[in-house]
Formats: structure tokens, sequence, C-alpha cells
């Protein structure tokens, strides 16, 4: 089998996998999975606790599933959560070409610091992320010195929970649309 016979069927399986057909979820258990992440997430990053009990709201993606073989996607679902309710659900996608193969499922946390920012999540044809207000990816370096009163940036992420094998993990790029679940 040929390098391009076994790109396309890793590309089909993994659009069979991460579309949103396949994975749509009910609000009640989005909810409830993006709150147990939030939870879990403020247990082992500090920094991400103290930025929660400021933020304007936080919009949680406990799983999403990134797989490529040269053409890459990923696919999660995910709610906006202010003062501990969910408000809005979400599903984050995105496509990639290049160097890259493997799968992983990880869990990311967005926490938008200001109003504006917020705005931003719902405009017209969706979030994209690197596009409008600043998202600052929070590694585990910069948890550590971080405090709210070093933070100044419009949106904080925090990626956790990685499973899997997959090279350039990142939230660029991606592209995040309010949904309806089911």
């Amino acid at each position: 089998m040929n390098t391009q016979a076994l790109g396309a069927i890793v590309v089909g399986v993994t659009l069979a996998l991460v579309s949103p057909i396949s994975v749509a979820a009910g609000a009640a258990e989005l909810e409830r999975d993006a709150k147990a992440s939030l939870q879990s997430l403020y247990t082992s990053v500090p920094a991400a606790k103290a930025l929660g009990s400021t933020a304007q709201a936080i919009l949680v993606f406990p799983k999403v599933t990134k797989a490529g073989l040269g053409v890459g996607a990923q696919f999660g679902e995910g709610a906006l959560l202010q003062k501990g309710k969910a408000v809005a659900y979400y599903n984050t996608s995105g496509a990639s070409i290049g160097l890259q193969a493997g799968a992983q499922q990880y869990g990311y946390a967005m926490f938008f610091m200001n109003a504006n920012a917020l705005t931003q999540l719902d405009k017209a044809g969706g979030f994209e992320v690197g596009v409008g207000p600043t998202v600052v990816v929070v590694d585990e370096g910069k948890a550590k010195t971080m405090t709210t009163t070093t933070s100044k940036d419009d949106i904080y992420a925090f990626i956790f929970g990685q499973k899997g094998l997959m090279a350039g993990l990142g939230v660029q790029g991606n592209k995040i649309t309010k949904i309806t679940p089911k």
C-alpha cells in the first residue's frame, strides 16, 4: 500500500472518529463533564483556580480528539460556565496539514477574563482562536509563576489530560462554534 492510500485511509478514519455526529452529547452530560474537568484542573493547577475566581466565564472542552497522518483533524464539545452553571454549549474543530502522525485526546479550558473577550465568542460564524482577542496558552512553567495580578491578557487556555501521542498540540487554528446539544 502506498503512502497516499494509507494517508487517505487514516484521514477517513480520523474524520469518522471526530465527526460531530459520532460524538454529539446531551446538555446534562456536557455540563457534568465540563464541571468535573474544571475541578480536576483546579486541583492540579492552582493558577487555573485563581483565574477562575476572576474570569467572566470559562469554556471547558473535557475531551477533544485529534488524529492525523499528514492531514489531521480534531473535534470536541464543551460547555461555557458562568458562576458554576452551563449557560451555552460549543464545539471546537480544526484541520491541519503537514508533518504529523498519531492520535491524541486531551481537554482544554479557556478563561475569558473580560466582557469584550467573551463577546467575541459569539461573533458571526464562530470564534477562531488566533483571530481577535489575545489567547495565551498556559504551560506548566507559566502556571507556576502566574497570579491574578500578573494576568493581563484577554483569554488564558490550559490544556490538560493528554492521552496518546501526537506532535504539535495547541489550540491555535481551532474554530469554536455555538451548538444546541440534544
